[in-house]
């Protein structure tokens, strides 16, 4: 399971409306406990360096400043976030074919309705299966 506060799962929200019709992006940082369950305690804003709404990059610098602010936070990067600003939020095929760390959590915010963003998370086993995992959040 993924838990984000709902000031968190608001800000990214607010960015990706900001940037539409861009994909908006950002990093996830936190811990994992016992069981594997992933706790946000900071949500990076990350510029899309490919201004495109149909897909997103960010920038290898900005991944090693967040990395550097994680660890000294005594953080981990639990994995990345985008917007779909016009689609539903599931995996794109290119979404999917870019999943490659098995540790990582994907998470993809809808904006299909921008008024009720909506947010799934899912991850990616190094034998290609593909699972949803579910998101609590108290937006």
């Amino acid at each position: 399971m993924l838990h984000l506060s709902g000031d968190d799962f608001h800000k990214m929200a607010e960015w990706a409306r900001e940037h539409m019709p861009e994909e908006a992006c950002g990093l996830l940082a936190g811990y994992r406990d016992e069981e594997g369950d992933a706790f946000v305690e900071r949500v990076f804003i990350c510029e899309n360096a490919d201004h495109t709404s149909e897909h997103f990059t960010i920038s290898p610098q900005e991944q090693l400043k967040a990395l550097k602010e994680a660890r000294s936070s005594g953080m981990e990067i639990l994995g990345n976030w985008h917007s779909h600003p016009e689609t539903p939020a599931r995996p794109s095929a290119e979404d999917l074919r870019l999943a490659q760390d098995p540790s990582a959590l994907y998470c993809i915010l809808s904006l299909e309705d921008p008024a009720w963003p909506a947010l799934v998370a899912y991850r990616k086993d190094a034998d290609g299966n593909v699972a949803r995992v579910l998101v609590s959040h108290d937006a």
